[in-house]
């Protein structure tokens, strides 16, 4: 009998690496990672950890070789590197994707191609191309490096024009129009290369361009969920899906979608399918660069997803006593900055009010992060 238990390549040790590890672990898998941090916090779930650059071929020639797959937790991995491996190992994620995802450019373009909404967007990269008064509210951001608001400026002002164009004098942008959005919505959905499965959409709170908090299912309208997969369904057979992908919409108050952002693997606002749904994005992104089959998943329960930053961690810790069916995350990493994802909390719920109001009222998360 054929031995199908895998050796699966991960690069990059954050929570997203330790949550995928956990998964094939849990399959029967051995798991691999690569990360510069040998504390990093899938060192905890993995079966290997190689401590090196993202960037380093002879250590990604090393997984390569040790493993069947390899898969990308994050987008800051060099494509150039995953080329001089692709010969040795699969990478059903795909260089492709990632390079889409890396650059605001060309991922507006491939959007574009896949004929979904977008808002509209133009790249610039001389400060001189800016207007020279606001005339609307625009949203200029590196094509390149930006992440949880980095690389950002949100142009309302004229001065906010001097921050901009101090930005561009750096580096090449994409500018948006800016979408005055009621809602912001993420769909995740999972591939194997041939078929596309989809998680309830769910509904994010951002606060200072982090995420905040996640409803399952997002409470939006039967007409606006059905668009909402549609536009995702075109991205993925564009992209001949393998693995998780999430897809980051703005909703308006006149029901109209706007493709914001990917996210070419498993996302935070998916964390909350781990105990809400039967299979979480962990289990069918490993199913998924697996080429395996995957099941509908389905929502058990709905669910509340609250992030953990730096500045909870002592409160969240002092709560768990008080709030035993609380499900309680914690990353494992050795220190708790400001704003830095430490864990998550999910609360699953028959009354989101009433949870949203539990929440609330333990005022950890009343003061807004900065």
């Amino acid at each position: 009998m054929e031995n199908k238990k895998k050796t699966i390549g991960i690069i990059g040790g954050g929570q997203l690496g330790q949550m995928m590890a956990i998964s094939a672990q849990y399959m029967g898998h051995k798991v691999i990672s690569l990360d510069p941090n040998p504390n990093c916090s899938a060192a905890k779930t993995s079966d290997e950890l190689i401590q090196a650059d993202y960037d380093d071929v002879n250590a990604l020639l090393r997984m390569a070789y040790a493993s069947d797959v390899v898969t990308y937790e994050f987008e800051n991995v060099s494509a150039e590197a995953l080329r001089e491996i692709e010969e040795v190992v699969a990478i059903p994620q795909s260089i492709k994707m990632l390079e889409i995802t890396q650059n605001r450019k060309a991922e507006k373009t491939f959007l574009a191609s896949c004929g979904v909404n977008l808002a509209d967007w133009s790249w610039l990269d001389d400060p001189k191309a800016l207007p020279e008064q606001v005339v609307k509210k625009q949203v200029l951001k590196t094509t390149t490096g930006g992440y949880d608001g980095h690389g950002q400026v949100v142009i309302k002002t004229d001065e906010d024009l001097v921050v901009a164009r101090d930005l561009l004098t750096q580096t090449d942008c994409v500018l948006e129009d800016f979408v005055a959005f009621e809602q912001e919505i993420s769909v995740i959905m999972s591939g194997n290369g041939q078929e596309v499965v989809f998680f309830p959409i769910a509904e994010n709170d951002h606060r200072e361009n982090i995420l905040h908090r996640t409803i399952a299912p997002a409470r939006i309208s039967k007409a606006v969920e059905e668009k909402a997969y549609s536009m995702a369904l075109m991205i993925a057979k564009k992209l001949k899906l393998a693995g998780t992908l999430c897809v980051e919409m703005f909703l308006t108050a006149e029901g109209e979608l706007y493709v914001n952002e990917l996210a070419p693997r498993p996302h935070n606002s998916g964390h909350y399918t781990i105990e809400a749904c039967d299979f979480s994005q962990f289990d069918l992104h490993i199913k998924g660069i697996l080429g395996e089959a995957l099941p509908e998943p389905e929502l058990l329960k709905p669910a509340l997803m609250m992030n953990v930053l730096g500045q909870h961690v002592a409160g969240a810790e002092a709560l768990k006593a008080s709030h035993p069916a609380w499900h309680q995350h914690d990353y494992g990493k050795p220190e708790a900055k400001h704003n830095r994802k430490m864990g998550h909390i999910t609360i699953l719920t028959d009354d989101m009010e009433a949870s949203l109001q539990e929440i609330k009222a333990t005022g950890l998360w009343e003061t807004r992060a900065i």
